[in-house]
């Protein structure tokens, strides 16, 4: 029996461990997650349970509504019945904390009563769907208002509304506030002041005197003494002890241009006052608003969205921030720490592997900048410092030199890092616009790189590195170029993907011409060439594959088995290029007879709305996606080996 055990055993360990040789390794692969560490996202809105403060909700930008029941300190998605996953404010029923309250932008307002297990609209009456704001009558808190092309009241816990703006100077309203002891007096921060009402919404009065910034984004109410408020507005705080008929600037300590867009104070110690600032991190004020210092120790991020206090233990609290999650401090804000286990919030739109050492890649995501992971994926750690923004939309790697990248943005154009993403600076020289939409080098010339961008729908050309730009447009349409590959073995050449079909170039963007015989779609996606024989090449539009083997000239469609033809992304073998793969929104197909036929291959893909690509280099059974909803998978080829069982 032992014998029989122990070469069962040995049986299990070479099923398990045997690597796979090309003889035995099956067609399909296993796809496995691989994006621990790749977390967070852009918060909009923090909201605590006031009776079980461990219990909180975060409302992000594309990702919908998250909950953690320990502190932050692990985060899963509460979105059943969201129809927008865009949240920008949350709100809690402070006398029955499982009923809350979601405010998105383009759908309305959504209730949950079990804790945000699940959500329904309660939208009638109200005049726009883009919510920016909402807050609760805390005495009778089926009263809320939401901000909402002026405001709008409910007083039925939000299955009716009734607009609300008799005297408002502006109906932008970013946010409200209630006065906590007289929940009739109520106050609405607009692009145009602050305006007052003291009979519940009914009428508005301004009460600007001495507001020199009226563009306010944020307010807060003393808990103890509400005649006193704060007001965070482009150009920093203001303060009023008279309910808003005066106020005087408060910015001794915050930087010139403090871009204020969240408050919160101490419940308990309402001298304590934090503002969070778009550019500079968070403020601490324990004089009233008198004096601030930064308090910005292990902050993952300078540019906060929103601030929540525990309010059982004010030292406890919470920053959301415009691209890394939310991070806490336990400690009155002297240090952070992310606090962001679970929450998957950024797209993933483009995967890099360094051709020389394949287990370093990077991810760049929609929100959270540029991943960096050591160990083929197993986990990764961010590596954004110096990034303007955060919106990574393509990531290239000069393929001689490894360590040296380059990151196209959403708004800040091109950044290049030389020491593998450890730092990286911008390179945007010449540039007409900050919206970089597809990105590609030159494998035989890596200074020589050609730019997307988005605005002026052009392709710009550098032959150093990035440090310059030039116009290479001429003979292209105005359209935005989504997608550009270089011939690998002719510099001069390549192509351009763009919502008007391919265009070439076969003098180094001098000049384009179009190449669109046989498209039946010209939006195009993805481009991918043959590295050996660089005729050959694939395009990707929202009604399949397209294949042509004459540099363009002529497409003929390649969908056989292509059961989602929503090709978003495409990735060909580097050894054997006739094998190839295709991610579409319903997960990763592959053909390997160049496009004649295809099959799916999603065992394990629990994401199947598959955004980028990657294949290792070396290892090409090994591949990479990233998905629309923040993950990363590992695919590999299965192996299984069958040994008969010796009982002696």
């Amino acid at each position: 029996m032992k014998k029989i055990l122990a070469v069962v055993l040995l049986v299990v360990i070479l099923t398990i461990s045997l690597p796979c040789s090309e003889a035995r390794a099956a067609e399909g692969i296993i796809w496995q997650r691989s994006d621990v560490g790749i977390e967070g996202g852009e918060v909009r809105a923090l909201a605590i349970d006031p009776r079980t403060p461990s219990t909180l909700y975060a409302g992000t930008n594309g990702g919908g509504v998250f909950k953690s029941m320990n502190g932050g300190e692990t985060w899963s998605d509460a979105n059943n019945g969201l129809t927008n996953l865009t949240v920008r404010t949350l709100a809690i029923n402070p006398k029955t904390p499982s009923t809350l309250y979601a405010g998105t932008d383009g759908d309305g307002v959504f209730k949950s009563a079990d804790g945000g297990a699940s959500w329904s609209a309660v939208n009638t009456g109200l005049t726009s769907y883009r919510i920016p704001t909402l807050a609760i009558d805390p005495q009778e808190p089926d009263t809320l208002y939401a901000g909402v092309g002026g405001v709008s009241k409910s007083v039925n816990g939000g299955e009716t509304w009734s607009v609300m703006n008799s005297g408002l100077t502006s109906l932008e309203v970013y946010t409200l506030a209630i006065d906590p002891q007289e929940p009739d007096t109520l106050y609405a921060g607009t692009y145009r002041g602050v305006s007052k009402s003291v009979d519940g919404g009914e009428n508005w009065n301004a009460v600007n005197t001495g507001l020199a910034d009226k563009k306010i984004q944020a307010l807060a109410i003393d808990p103890q003494a509400p005649s006193t408020l704060y007001a965070g507005s482009w150009h920093g705080v203001f303060k009023s002890v008279d309910g808003g008929a005066n106020w005087s600037t408060v910015n001794n300590g915050l930087p010139d241009d403090a871009n204020v867009t969240t408050l919160a104070i101490n419940p308990l110690t309402p001298a304590a006052v934090y503002a969070g600032t778009k550019n500079g991190g968070v403020f601490k004020s324990v004089n009233g608003g008198a004096d601030w210092n930064a308090v910005n120790t292990g902050l993952a991020m300078t540019h906060v969205t929103t601030l929540a206090i525990d309010p059982t233990t004010p030292a406890t609290l919470y920053a959301g921030t415009y691209g890394r999650g939310v991070s806490r401090s336990v400690d009155g804000g002297a240090s952070w720490r992310a606090a962001n286990t679970g929450m998957k919030v950024n797209r993933v739109n483009t995967l890099a592997v360094n051709p020389q050492t394949p287990l370093t890649l990077y991810a760049g995501t929609d929100g959270g900048g540029v991943f960096k992971s050591v160990d083929g994926g197993a986990s990764w750690s961010a590596a954004s410092t110096g990034l303007k923004v955060m919106r990574i939309n393509t990531l290239v790697i000069n393929p001689q030199t490894p360590s040296t990248l380059y990151a196209g943005t959403y708004g800040d154009g091109v950044f290049k890092s030389a020491d593998g993403g450890v730092s990286w600076n911008a390179v945007n020289t010449g540039l007409t616009d900050d919206f970089i939409t597809a990105l590609a080098i030159d494998p035989q010339e890596p200074d020589t790189l050609y730019v997307g961008i988005g605005l002026w729908y052009s392709v710009f050309k550098s032959v150093n590195g990035g440090e310059s730009w030039n116009a290479a447009n001429s003979g292209l349409p105005y359209a935005q170029v989504n997608t550009l590959v270089i011939d690998p073995l002719t510099s001069g050449t390549l192509y351009a993907g763009t919502y008007y079909g391919v265009f070439k170039s076969v003098d180094g963007g001098v000049s384009w011409n179009a190449v669109n015989t046989g498209l039946t779609n010209d939006f195009i996606t993805a481009l991918a060439i043959d590295p050996q024989m660089p005729a050959t090449l694939y395009a990707g539009t929202g009604v399949g594959v397209f294949k042509s083997v004459d540099g363009g000239e002529n497409w003929i469609a390649a969908n056989s088995g292509l059961t989602d033809t929503s090709v978003s992304t495409l990735a060909i073998d580097p050894q054997t290029p006739s094998t190839l793969y295709a991610g579409t929104g319903g997960g990763v197909f592959k053909s390997v007879n160049g496009g004649a036929n295809w099959s799916e291959l999603n065992n394990g893909l629990i994401d199947t709305n598959v955004s980028t690509l990657a294949i290792d280099p070396q290892t090409p059974s090994t591949l990479y996606a990233g998905t629309d909803g923040g993950k990363v998978f590992k695919g590999q080829r299965a192996c299984s080996l069958f040994l008969p069982l010796i009982s002696r």
